[in-house]
């Protein structure tokens, strides 16, 4: 479960580089940017959503 997570993190802040990367690349005028804005929220939302039933399920303890 832990891998999971931290896997999901570093996709997400990939994610985040490859906007970063287009929007230097194509002077900000670029759908590739738009696009991996947009996978990177979707990616969010999924941890988040991922990580609530963890918990109500009790995959995850609270125990930090």
């Amino acid at each position: 479960m832990r891998y999971l997570v931290i896997f999901m993190l570093l996709t997400v802040i990939a994610s985040l580089g490859s906007a970063l990367f287009f929007l230097f690349r194509d002077s900000g005028n670029s759908s590739r940017m738009l696009r991996s804005l947009a996978i990177r929220v979707g990616l969010s939302m999924a941890l988040f959503i991922f990580l609530m039933l963890g918990y109500r399920f009790g995959f995850i303890t609270g125990k930090l």
